[in-house]
């Protein structure tokens, strides 16, 4: 170790200069900070503490350059401030990761316990690691950039995609990113074109009671690090070339991948949780706190991110950044974003300074947004969330759909809007169906398999005697509480698995699928497996365990999709009952019954059917919807060219799919619990099912 500088409070974290390593963290009330040089990442007592003074402040920034340093150094903080109070001398006993790590080392000897009460957690603390912040190679491997009505979502657990023995990946690679490589073909021929992944950020596997893994990940400890059972070896130093290998493959096979990221709490809690990174360098300016320092907590995880405060949105706008173009992903999604619009005392604010600099940071611009528009609080902002580039999850949809194919009452109306693109719901007739992100499933809740197969939730696994997860779900059992062996009733659930998933994938907006759902994939009735690091959270491989003519029926979906992208994604609604109004485009839709132009909006209604006119020229497509517990004969309008059945939910073999060409051109009998799709012959020339 060479000669000390001052140092540079920009760039934030560690950083590589011509000298060595210059370091830089923000700690407003600190009187001076210490910071500890490890030889080896498990060491005990550090070989050099450097002492940062006001010598070394730049406002709220502390910062020190060292000679002789390099890629590999391991390091911490000790943050010393005004020793006046307890609390404050609890918090300088305190071993610190830097926030802004991008690599952590120490996995082996963490223990969360040790960063609570009175006593140094030296021994058993994480190390950040200095690292390359080299940016992606995006000449080589450019962006996908699929534009969001050619997207559609595959939502996948990294380390449970390829955990299973029957995954056909090597063993020293399960569970990480460079296992999930060797799936990369899968995704590709199911036809997806966007991966989002549950979160990757280093998160801390102990945050979770009775003994159970904190499976799931959002619990962050870290917002800039590959999380470390993702990398094969569990090498610290290898994680980011491993993630941008990852990326490099999903590139060069035209997928995009999106991030779900958790920049709404941390795994530190509320103000008896463990002192490991934010909280010792500044409590109030990271979390939301009350007058006595009560944490505010709108997020169900024991704190929440005050991203007002400037010196936070800093930190979350370096940490986009360097997801985005150090390791080149595509997108974002926002655990619980609406949190991140709420400023003092957690007032919702229209104008959130982060979504603002987000959507102004030119180094962020053409990326992919995505955000839940609720929070445990109660604040919910579909229509008006406050960010013009966030498409937000449109858990109306997931609601509707279900309820619609359970034959509720008082389904059908909300369909009609669902199936449109939720023009009503988002209040614009123009954009809506480039904000929704759909989907009938997602990580949180039910599989599809499970949402008809159960009616109640069976989570006494979580340790919670089945108090947690979510009590209303919409769901069916259809007859028999989980799995059975009666025919009858495994063909309507079979039914309603292709009814869910073909409504999903052929309406406006854009698709989300969960991981698994495509093959039958069941959690035996959890619906928050959160914690289950096991097969019953993991994704299933084997054949006669796999629903292969569901995933033929997907694909074919999706295929669909694909080919007439222009009537189910398109990036304007056709949602008028005259012609007239959609001149430019020459497309109108035209509701239905089972009569012609008559549609049942009836609180009773189980059925409804609309049609896709080229102006007065006849129809393009149509799509009847039964679920009826009885079949039901459907009037079909006038089409374009003679009808073509491309689509029916009731044809459960990949033999039987195909184009038939209707011998009745004026009515067709849709069965019970079905849906069928029906287009002119001339649009199905390029169609090869």
């Amino acid at each position: 170790m060479g000669k000390i500088h001052k140092g540079s409070p920009w760039p934030l974290g560690s950083s590589i200069t011509s000298r060595g390593v210059n370091f830089s963290v923000a700690s407003p009330e600190a009187s001076y900070i210490e910071l500890l040089i490890f030889k080896n990442e498990d060491d005990l007592q550090p070989k050099k503490i450097l002492t940062l003074d006001k010598n070394h402040r730049s406002g709220d920034y502390w910062h020190i350059e060292v000679e002789g340093i390099n890629t590999g150094c391991f390091y911490c903080y000790r943050v010393i401030g005004n020793r006046s109070t307890c609390k404050q001398d609890i918090f300088s006993r305190k071993i610190l990761l830097d926030p802004c790590s991008r690599g952590i080392a120490g996995w082996n000897i963490f223990q969360r316990e040790s960063a609570t009460g009175l006593s140094t957690n030296i021994d058993k603390c994480l190390k950040s690691i200095v690292t390359e912040r080299d940016q992606f190679d995006f000449q080589s491997y450019p962006r996908p950039k699929h534009s969001w009505d050619k997207t559609i979502i595959y939502e996948l657990h990294v380390g449970g995609f390829t955990k299973s023995s029957e995954s056909d990946v090597k063993d020293k690679i399960k569970g990480t990113f460079l296992g999930l490589i060797e799936k990369i073909p899968y995704l590709k021929q199911l036809g997806v074109t966007t991966l989002e992944l549950l979160p990757v950020f280093a998160f801390d596997t102990t945050d979770s009671p009775y003994g159970l893994n904190n499976y799931w990940g959002y619990s962050p400890i870290n917002w800039f690090t590959p999380h470390h059972s993702f990398i094969a070896s569990n090498n610290p130093i290898n994680a980011r070339d491993q993630f941008r290998n990852f990326i490099k493959v999903c590139h060069k096979n035209d997928l995009e991948v999106i991030l779900d990221v958790v920049y709404n709490h941390t795994t530190e809690g509320n103000e008896k949780g463990p002192i490991i990174s934010w909280k010792g360098f500044a409590e109030s300016t990271y979390y939301h706190q009350n007058k006595e320092g009560k944490y505010l907590d709108v997020t169900g995880c024991g704190n929440t991110i005050a991203a007002n405060n400037p010196l936070v949105r800093q930190l979350i706008l370096e940490s986009m950044r360097c997801w985005a173009n150090e390791l080149g992903v595509d997108g974002f999604r926002f655990d619980l974003g609406i949190s991140l619009s709420r400023g003092k005392d957690l007032k919702p604010l229209d104008s959130p300074p982060l979504f603002e600099e987000i959507e102004s940071d030119p180094a962020l611009s053409d990326l992919k947004l995505i955000s839940e528009p609720w929070d445990c609080g109660g604040l919910y902002r579909l229509s008006d969330f406050p960010a013009k580039r966030c498409c937000t999850w449109n858990g109306h949809f997931r609601d509707d759909i279900r309820r619609f194919w359970n034959g509720d009452k008082n389904s059908t109306w909300p369909l009609k809007d669902r199936l449109t693109g939720s023009p009503e719901l988002y209040k614009d007739n123009f954009k809506s169906a480039q904000k929704s992100i759909n989907f009938i499933t997602s990580h949180d809740g039910f599989t599809l398999k499970d949402l008809v197969s159960f009616n109640l939730k069976h989570n006494l696994s979580n340790g919670e005697s089945n108090r947690d997860g979510e009590n209303h779900n919409n769901s069916c059992n259809n007859g028999i509480e989980g799995p059975t062996t009666n025919k009858k009733v495994n063909l309507i659930r079979s039914k309603n698995q292709r009814n869910l998933i073909a409504t999903l994938l052929l309406s406006p907006g854009i698709p989300m699928i969960l991981m698994g759902d495509e093959v039958g994939r069941s959690q035996g009735g959890n619906n928050n497996a959160w914690c289950q690091d096991n097969p019953l959270g993991w994704m299933i491989w084997r054949t006669d365990n796999c629903d292969n003519e569901l995933r033929s029926f997907v694909s074919m979906c999706i295929y669909i999709r694909k080919e007439l992208s222009d009537f189910f994604a398109p990036l304007i609604n056709i949602n008028s009952d005259s012609p007239s109004l959609q001149s430019q485009e020459k497309l109108w839709v035209q509701w239905h019954g089972v009569k012609i132009n008559a549609p049942d909006w009836g609180s009773w209604s189980n059925t409804i059917g609309f049609s896709i006119n080229k102006a007065k020229e006849g129809a393009i497509i149509w799509m009847g919807f039964n679920a009826f517990n009885q079949s039901m004969k459907f009037e079909l309008p006038k089409p374009l060219s003679p009808w073509v059945k491309i689509l029916d939910t009731t044809l459960l073999t990949q033999k039987e799919y195909g184009l038939f060409r209707l011998s009745n051109q004026l009515e067709i009998e849709i069965e019970s619990k079905s849906l069928v799709v029906l287009v002119a012959k001339e649009y199905t020339k390029k169609l090869r099912i």
